[in-house]
């Protein structure tokens, strides 16, 4: 065999691989994609069969010349992209690459797909290539087509209408559509309350509860009792019965029941356990699981340790249900064994590709073999993995339930559930976590009980309860009602989420998913213009046509044809919505100062209620209520001696002079957390804790605007052992963990942040400091910080060119220039 060139998509997978194939293969990776359509209107031609206009991506055309150079000295190309519709698309893009070079015309292409990264999957998928599947690689190009033409001709619209930067997608806006959906429940819901009636009880040293379930013989529904003048009542005719007759137990109910085991992970209910149980983002989980595929080093070897993460299957390879089995014996006992191996059957009815679940590739690698091998959060999602895919395969766990009634010879009863655990089966590895915790009777233990004993009782409680709203999406209920509605692929929850975020359409609070004010307009413009296009049904209805093109039953043209006509239409008629109307709300209120109807509206800092008098009518307050008269301080502006007032920003309460805006003194209301540590620049002042203009916790110098000294870690009063700097600050990153850093921007030395002194000597010996930047005075800023302010300092724009970057839609790049500045002091 002559030499050989095998691409990857990654360069951890590329090295992996190329350790299991021997020196006859050389291994490169394409870093993801190498071609995507033209960033510019017309890259797909709607008016000729939707041809597509692709360009080399530019920044791994670096990448695809290496590709292209070894691929001179290689005798045939082996693709072993990832075993999806993109991976599909993306070997079939370098091919056309390569071919467009002249470099295919002598040489054998091979298609090549592996589902775990292991010596042995690998070798066998080098000996059975096919070629590159048309329907996959279609599929991904209407799904790519699609994007586009929702993407560049909704989202102009959106900028002109309510706000320039701003994107729709055809998926994304299904997803905020929920989430707004389920805020506008929230703002609607109205408590009621109830109440219950519960028992303290004892058997002898033993305590347990119960509730009462029946009153004058009727069963209690949840609005029975709905005050506590009638709970009052209910217990104290309750105590009167006890006092007479006791309390005895009249029937006590035994039922066996059996547990089953959870299906193995597929890719969105490892995202919704890996939510529940470890508090991961769904974005946080794929990227650690894409490390765990790809292959870690535990030691002795590098090696993948577990199979391909973008999965909607449920079913096992025969040879890993036969590892599982005999492991669970070996380890458990015949007993946790079921008499068969246990198969399970997708509920997705477009389940792609000849997928596996989500497993570890050898189950004999258990968790803890590597703990203390695999990085923290590595350990703890393969740790889940591990656990969910042997318990699936072993015995139900066996319960028994017990249900006792309890009475006092009247017209009520009170019951108490409880159970015990005869046997754990699969509960003894592992137990799958509930989305919203609820009570469980069932799993509180009762002592034994027998028909016709007294019990003491200790207390008889009256319990106020108020209904609740619906809960705020979380990653896990998010995930999931995405897959429910059938709104994306596995391969697409994560981005969905994390562009939501990135638009600012949504914000996380306490792992919840709260809509913006932008995104609630952005939404509601959508719904009430284009329902049609983020209606869930006809989202799932798309990924269904995708599914069709991808099994070869439909062609991705008419299927395009069949979108664009009646979209096309919808968007030139709506052309002449006008911006008021796009980012107006009316109300059915009248302004107290005209007359005229009132508005919500959006403005800079939010949704506000204003008059559609204006500019006639300046009326205007704050959505939550109405407009207080500004609250005097009860002393006079030092600049300008007018009476200052307390007021309400986007970030709370705060002092202002009364004449703003001609005077524009302002005081904070809260001090800034102290640090305890003197500014290492002025050596006067204090390093506070602040919060920038964009919500980003960072520390500065409470002397500010005299000393802009500032980092965006926390400081330790602790001098740098390279370069002496008087503190160090923490900082924590994905690949390095926790970690100290130099803040003299020629230093930068770093290092863990647990590190022993002898380590912390060694890494000095081996350490390369940056080279300098040409920026003095942004030695003592955050690095990002400091780059903004030379380019800032590069020299003013004209006025056209500042209107056409204003004009763009945000790109990543642009994101992170913006969210990068130097930390802003606020009031």
């Amino acid at each position: 065999m002559g030499q050989q060139l095998v691409v990857v998509e990654s360069p951890a997978k590329a090295k992996t691989i190329e350790k299991y194939l021997g020196k006859d293969f050389t291994v490169l990776a394409s870093y993801g994609h190498v071609r995507d359509l033209l960033p510019k209107e017309g890259a797909v031609d709607t008016e000729h069969g939707f041809a597509m206009r692709y360009a080399e991506i530019e920044r791994n055309r670096r990448h695809v010349d290496a590709i292209a150079k070894a691929l001179r000295s290689a005798d045939a190309l082996w693709l072993a992209t990832d075993p999806d519709r993109e991976g599909e698309a993306i070997s079939w893009h370098l091919v056309e690459l390569l071919r467009e070079k002249g470099l295919l015309e002598d040489r054998a292409v091979h298609r090549v797909v592996f589902h775990e990264i292991t010596q042995k999957a690998v070798r066998e998928a080098i000996a059975h290539p096919r070629e590159i599947a048309g329907d996959l690689v279609n599929a991904q190009q209407a799904r790519r087509a699609l994007d586009y033409l929702v993407g560049f001709n909704l989202s102009p619209l959106l900028w002109r209408k309510v706000r320039p930067g701003l994107s729709a997608g055809r998926v994304q806006s299904a997803a905020l559509r929920l989430v707004c959906e389920r805020e506008d429940e929230i703002e609607a819901f109205v408590r009621q309350e109830y109440w219950t009636i519960g028992a303290q009880l004892r058997r002898g040293e033993d305590p347990f509860t119960a509730r009462l379930t029946h009153w004058q013989q009727q069963k209690l529904e949840q609005f029975d009792i709905v005050d506590g003048e009638r709970a009052e009542e209910i217990r104290q005719a309750i105590l009167a019965d006890i006092a007479a007759h006791g309390l005895r137990v009249r029937k006590v109910e035994r039922k066996n029941r059996q547990r089953q085991p959870a299906a193995p992970f597929t890719t969105s209910t490892l995202q919704q356990e890996a939510s529940r149980k470890l508090g991961f983002s769904a974005s946080r989980t794929m990227r650690v699981a894409q490390q765990l595929y790809e292959g870690v080093s535990i030691g002795t070897e590098t090696v993948g340790l577990i199979t391909y993460m973008r999965t909607d299957a449920v079913n096992l390879a025969e040879e890993a249900l036969t590892s599982l089995r005999s492991f669970i014996v070996g380890h458990y006992g015949a007993d946790f064994l079921p008499a068969e191996a246990r198969r399970y059957q997708t509920k997705s009815k477009n389940a792609q590709e000849a997928h596996e679940a989500i497993r570890p590739t050898d189950v004999q690698r258990t968790p803890e073999k590597l703990r203390g091998v695999l990085e923290r959060d590595l350990w703890r999602l393969y740790d889940l993995i591990w656990k969910r895919a042997v318990a699936c395969q072993m015995a139900a766990a066996r319960l028994d339930l017990v249900a006792a009634d309890l009475d006092a010879d009247s017209h009520w009863t009170l019951r108490a559930n409880g159970s015990t655990v005869t046997f754990p089966g699969f509960m003894a590895v592992y137990l799958e976590g509930r989305d919203e915790a609820a009570e469980e009777d069932e799993e509180r233990l009762l002592p034994p009980l027998r028909e016709g004993e007294s019990v003491a009782v200790d207390a008889v409680l009256g319990e106020q309860h108020f209904t609740e709203p619906p809960p705020r999406y979380s990653d896990a209920t998010l995930v999931k009602t995405l897959e429910a509605h059938g709104i994306g692929r596995p391969s697409t929850y994560a981005s969905i989420i994390q562009t939501l975020q990135n638009r600012e359409y949504v914000e996380v609070q306490q792992r919840r998913f709260f809509p913006t004010d932008l995104g609630r307009v952005v939404g509601r413009f959508l719904i009430q213009h284009f329902e049609r296009y983020v209606d869930y049904g006809f989202t799932a209805g798309m990924e269904d046509e995708l599914d069709a093109i991808a099994r070869g039953e439909k062609q991705w043209q008419p299927v395009l044809a069949q979108f664009w006509g009646p979209f096309h239409e919808l968007l030139e008629e709506k052309a002449n919505v006008s911006r008021q109307e796009a980012t107006s709300e009316a109300l059915d209120e009248d302004c107290p100062e005209c007359g005229k109807k009132l508005l919500v509206k959006l403005g800079r800092h939010g949704r506000f209620i204003a008059c559609s008098g204006f500019p006639e009518c300046h009326y205007a307050r704050p959505l939550e209520g109405p407009r207080d008269a500004p609250e005097p301080v009860g002393r006079d502006c030092p600049d300008c001696g007018q009476p200052l007032v307390y007021k309400t920003g986007r970030y709370g309460r705060f002092i202002s002079c009364s004449a703003y805006p001609q005077c524009k003194y302002i005081e904070a209301l809260n001090k800034p957390k102290g640090t305890g540590i003197t500014c290492p620049q002025c050596k006067v002042g204090e390093l506070v804790e602040k919060r920038s203009r964009y919500g980003k916790i960072f520390y500065s110098c409470d002397t500010y605007p005299k000393c802009s000294y500032a980092l965006w870690g926390p400081p330790l009063q602790r001098p740098c052992p390279r370069c002496g700097w008087p503190i160090l600050y923490q900082k924590s990153t994905k690949r390095r963990g926790e970690e100290l850093v130099c803040p003299q921007a020629e230093c930068a030395f770093h290092f863990p942040a647990a590190a022993e002194d002898a380590e912390v000597q060694r890494l000095l010996a081996d350490y390369t400091p940056p080279p300098p930047k040409g920026d003095a005075d942004a030695t003592a800023r955050p690095r990002r910080a400091a780059k903004t302010v030379k380019k800032a300092a590069a020299g003013p724009k004209s006025a056209a060119a500042a209107k056409t970057v204003r004009s763009k839609p945000t790109s990543k790049a642009a994101t992170k220039s913006k969210t990068s500045k130097k930390p802003t002091v606020k009031a």
